[in-house]
């Protein structure tokens, strides 16, 4: 199976169209497998799906052979869920985000199962802050540092959420253990999002 940087590498989330051609080319790359050019084609349709491209992203997720690999089938799920959640149907993809974060969880796919949790607390509104919380605990017990990473973001997302919510002294120690965890595992970009989050409880006094 695929290192999580390899597919980290293809990915430009601010340019979805560039993301798509980067995995077209990867796809052609005789140096991937059957069982990785699947997982390959999995981001290919989440680029896709990003680019509003709803149906095409969905019939090439209806094209993927999972084999006997059941991680390309965690993939797929959580694909799918986002396909869902990002053409507003929410309420449909909480019990996909549900599967692939019990199946990533069953497969010790950290990462994945991490990822899950994240889509959860975007997807299910009304428990947000549950889902949040069960990530970090999550991600902040993984072997992985990439798995990790995701505590900055899922403690970034509830110091959003409080702020909005007109809660900045919450969201300050959200914001805060989200620097701490971008400095340690995350990258410069969360590092400065969570710093951008901590100067926005102050700007309001928090």
């Amino acid at each position: 199976m695929l290192e999580q940087s390899t597919l980290d590498a293809l990915w430009d989330f601010s340019d979805p169209a560039a993301s798509e051609a980067a995995f077209r080319r990867a796809l052609e790359d005789p140096r991937f497998d059957d069982a990785e050019r699947c997982e390959l084609m999995t981001q290919l349709g989440r680029a896709i799906g990003l680019q509003g491209r709803v149906e095409e992203a969905d019939a090439l997720l209806d094209g993927i052979d999972c084999g006997p690999d059941p991680t390309i089938g965690v993939r797929v799920v959580l694909e799918r869920g986002r396909l869902l959640n990002s053409s507003g149907h929410a309420a449909m993809a909480v019990p996909l985000f549900e599967q692939a974060a019990e199946l990533g969880e069953h497969l010790g796919e950290e990462f994945l199962a991490a990822d899950a949790f994240h889509m959860l607390a975007i997807a299910d509104t009304e428990h947000a802050e549950a889902w949040a919380r069960a990530g970090i605990e999550y991600a902040s017990s993984s072997h992985s540092q990439r798995a990790q990473r995701w505590c900055a973001s899922l403690h970034g997302n509830l110091g959003w959420m409080f702020l909005d919510a007109g809660e900045p002294h919450r969201a300050l120690v959200e914001f805060q253990l989200a620097e701490q965890w971008a400095e340690r595992v995350g990258t410069p970009a969360q590092v400065a999002w969570a710093r951008e989050g901590i100067e926005a409880c102050r700007a309001t006094g928090g």
